[in-house]
């Protein structure tokens, strides 16, 4: 543990440099970063001998394990759907470079795994490691995740009030990101449109006008967000001894926090001036309601009043609102734009739901069609290959047997879940309407709830399941849902290849759109 605590603290230190004095040649940082690493040696080599008696994939040759993590990351769809079949839904592990992930393929040890404490199994140490915290959105923000309770509630309960802010930010973020005009297709390179579309729209319940158009922002909340993957994915192909040393130079953190606190500053600064005048009340009248208000109200004490720390969250909200949100919308526009015989019947479903209830949250709840065809789409594509990530705390035996020693590492592997004959009928087909399908031919009002693009179940993992599913995600789904009901009243969709969705990229058990892809728009008359 001492071990462990120096070189979190070393580490922490780091996150705090100028990336110009890291790119000089400094002797100090060479020493420290040295010592962390002999520090980390440790760490790697115990990581390593924790063993979990299970069937093993990808540890072959001299190199065992070690060549095995590498081909995850090039080959891990074909290696879990290996897994699935060959061990007939039995746990099974995988290698990646510093640990094994025990993967559990079964709705029951699914549900196990929900229901488990968090001092047995942790979500928040598990999502710490993958995100390579320490030098994306730093382990304070990670390991004290307060803004995923004011996502959970305050965010959520404003979803209605706040729908015509959105619907108005998406008219205007379109309008600048797809210049389309009538009898003329437009080509657009579909990904970074779309993350300034998303970037706008989240912030502005985020921050509000005007600064949810500022381009400087919109530039940083969307380059905060790809280099936070980004830098994840590099640490996490290294050894973890020469993580500080790599994981200092890659860091863009400290430069991001400020340039977020120059954009930012001026407005959390008025936000405390008006708590100050209002005797930091937990309400008044004409309180915004936004992100900046819920997270100084949850803010613990030594937070409050600091605009470096309240910059951190919000880069951090972004980092989850942004990314996740981006991908998963381009998954489902590919899917539009490569089969247009979906356009027509959610056009129609989404013209005669407006009709009669307007432009409302309540309305796009009742888009039945649309929520199954994005609800496939996640299901069809996803953006990891394994979901409810724990990492093990305290030793722990699963129903079928599998002893899961304190250190460990346990996985859904939802790929093959979403993909398999006995859950979803002709699985490795796209049918966007499959789950509106499900929802009419229920016996019940339960029925149609579970169908719901919102809805988790132990064979349904795209948002995780239980209560560490993605906190964000009723947000997301009617962010995602209002701006394809947009798309499609708004403008005609093709492919640059008609018919042809391009293929997935796939980084480990991640799953990206195609970022080169480009889709042909015309708008409508």
């Amino acid at each position: 543990m001492a071990f462990f605590n120096q070189s979190a603290d070393i580490a922490n230190t780091f996150m705090g440099i100028d990336s110009s004095i890291l790119n000089g040649a400094n002797a100090q940082f060479a020493i420290a970063g040295t010592v962390v690493a002999i520090v980390a040696a440790f760490q790697y080599i115990k990581a390593r001998n924790i063993k979990v008696e299970v069937p093993t994939l990808c540890s072959y040759g001299i190199l065992g394990s070690y060549s095995g993590a590498y081909e995850f990351l090039v080959n891990a769809k074909a290696i879990l759907n290996e897994g699935y079949k060959k061990y007939n839904l039995g746990t099974f592990k995988i290698p990646v470079l510093e640990r094994w992930i025990v993967i559990v393929s079964k709705p029951e040890l699914v549900e196990e795994i929900r229901k488990a404490p968090d001092d047995k199994f942790s979500f928040t140490e598990a999502a710490h490691d993958i995100i390579a915290a320490r030098w994306t959105i730093g382990s304070n923000v990670a390991l004290h995740s307060y803004h995923f309770s004011i996502i959970r509630s305050q965010l959520t309960r404003h979803l209605g009030s706040l729908f015509d802010d959105v619907r108005d930010e998406i008219m205007h973020a379109f309008a600048d990101n797809i210049p389309a005009k009538e009898n003329e297709w437009v080509s657009v390179s579909v990904l970074p449109a779309v993350r300034n579309i998303v970037s706008r729209t989240s912030n502005r319940i985020f921050v509000g006008l005007p600064l949810c158009r500022n381009q400087e922002y919109i530039d940083l909340s969307v380059q905060f967000a790809v280099t936070c993957v980004q830098t994840s994915q590099l640490i996490n192909r290294l050894p973890t001894f020469l993580r500080p040393i790599v994981g200092a130079f890659l860091t863009v953190a400290p430069r991001s926090i400020r340039q977020g606190m120059t954009l930012l500053g001026p407005l959390v600064e008025e936000r405390i001036r008006d708590y100050d005048a209002h005797g930091w009340a937990k309400d008044w009248p004409d309180k915004p309601a936004d992100m900046i208000s819920w997270l100084i109200d949850e803010a613990p004490e030594n937070e409050k009043r600091s605009v470096r720390e309240l910059t951190k969250r919000m880069l951090s909200v972004n980092f989850a609102a942004i990314h996740t949100s981006s991908n998963s919308f381009v998954h489902a526009l590919y899917h539009l734009a490569a089969e247009p015989k979906y356009a027509e019947p959610l056009r129609e479903e989404i013209e005669r739901v407006i009709k009669e209830e307007g432009w409302t949250k309540v309305a796009l709840t009742n888009m039945w069609k649309l929520d199954s065809f994005m609800k496939e789409s996640q299901r069809y594509n996803g953006i990891t290959m394994l979901t409810m990530n724990r990492k093990v705390l305290a030793d722990y035996t699963l129903s079928d047997g599998t002893f899961l020693p304190a250190g460990s590492y346990v996985a859904a592997n939802a790929e093959t879940m979403h993909h398999d004959e006995a859950h979803y009928a002709h699985a490795n087909t796209f049918e966007g309407f499959r789950f509106a399908d499900m929802r009419e031919e229920g016996a019940d009002e339960h029925a149609a709830t579970k169908h719901q693009m919102v809805a988790t179940t132990p064979d349904y993992l795209a948002f995780g399941h239980g209560r560490h599913a993605c906190p964000g995600r009723f947000f997301a789904v009617n962010e995602l849902k209002a701006m394809m009901a947009y798309i499609l009243l708004t403008y005609d969709v093709k492919m640059e290849v008609e018919g042809v969705r391009p293929p997935n990229v796939h980084t480990g058990a991640r799953v990206s759109p195609n970022p080169d892809a480009k889709i042909l728009f015309r708008k409508r008359a």
